[in-house]
């Protein structure tokens, strides 16, 4: 099969098309999916940068998120067939094979129907940014109805997707862009508010929107000083989520002040941990969120879409910042 080789840690340019062995299904709960398309997320040009997290089992097959067709099954699989269209965020962490290939093999416990209203190259875009922003407002959060609920980068592949989850647990939602265009894209979504955080302060305007008190729960998808300003965006005793770890000079006064619960949001946990439970949630959570976006309640915007030997070249769009939504590959017949 064809896929794409991450030869070494470095520039885009490591990134490699080659042919190599089609996988075989080893355990009797796993399935054998030929991938159409494949999500490309920070995680993935993080590890191109730096390295994997398996340093010794180079190269390597990057990829967290897929969508596609079931060719082959287990004798133990009882939940797929063969034909049947699937999602997932499973490998590509320098391990397990990811994506960015044209087959993969993945246990059945940890994959979801693909929603019938979805193109494979939009379902590929979603399974991350769905997970980490459920397990960020509902699992770390303890997202409420009624709630008001702040989040960081409205307009970005997680944040798109956080605002709509939020709105669906009957939150109220306020968000940040960098944009008009963004702020137009957000209010689509179903955003009650957009900051321009470059036309005015974040901290205030959470602050007028919720009569003085601050947000029940924020969530932070940016880091670095917007993490620690956020804290005075958050009521007494309200919660904050992040996904990026803290900078060592984070001054945790005000946080301390308010009586804040922070928490940290990491969706590749129970992959790197090998967390059977906490994997069979996340396809738990795409399972519901399959019904969403058939139900026409949920929606992934997308970006860009490139061809398979085209990865390089994604890396580099996403690396440029800015973008809105999700970027995809294209592996199969879409």
């Amino acid at each position: 099969m064809k896929a794409v080789l991450m030869t070494a840690p470095g520039n885009p340019e490591v990134l490699q098309l080659q042919e190599v062995s089609t996988p075989s299904i080893e355990n009797d709960t796993e399935i054998l999916v030929r991938i159409q398309a494949a999500g490309i997320n920070p995680i993935d040009t993080k590890l191109r940068r730096r390295g994997t997290f398996y340093p010794d089992q180079m190269p390597a097959i990057l990829g967290c998120d897929g969508a596609g067709i079931v060719e082959a099954v287990g004798s133990r699989v009882q939940r797929f067939h063969v034909g049947d269209e699937v999602y997932f965020c499973q490998g590509g962490l320098g391990g397990k094979q990811g994506n960015y290939a044209q087959w993969v093999v993945v246990d059945e416990r940890f994959v979801a129907p693909k929603p019938s209203s979805l193109s494979f190259v939009a379902a590929a875009a979603a399974p991350l940014v769905l997970i980490t922003a459920w397990e960020a407002l509902c699992d770390r959060g303890r997202l409420q109805p009624g709630q008001k609920v702040l989040i960081h980068a409205g307009a970005g592949g997680v944040g798109h997707v956080a605002i709509q989850l939020a709105k669906l647990h009957g939150a109220t939602v306020c968000t940040t862009v960098s944009s008009h265009e963004k702020a137009a894209l957000v209010h689509q979504l179903g955003a009650d508010l957009a900051i321009n955080y470059k036309e005015q302060d974040f901290v205030q305007a959470a602050l007028d929107w919720t009569g003085g008190e601050g947000v029940d729960l924020a969530f932070d998808t940016v880091g670095g000083e917007t993490f620690a300003k956020t804290f005075a965006a958050v009521r007494v005793y309200g919660d904050l989520v992040t996904i990026l770890e803290p900078d060592a000079q984070t001054n945790w006064k005000v946080a301390r002040n308010r009586n804040l619960r922070i928490s940290y949001e990491l969706m590749l946990t129970p992959m790197l941990q090998g967390l059977v439970e906490a994997q069979q949630h996340q396809a738990e959570i795409l399972n519901q969120c399959r019904q969403w976006f058939d139900e026409g309640k949920l929606k992934i915007h997308l970006n860009k879409i490139f061809l398979l030997e085209q990865a390089a070249t994604a890396h580099q769009v996403l690396e440029a910042g800015s973008t809105m939504g999700k970027i995809v590959l294209v592996s199969g017949s879409e």
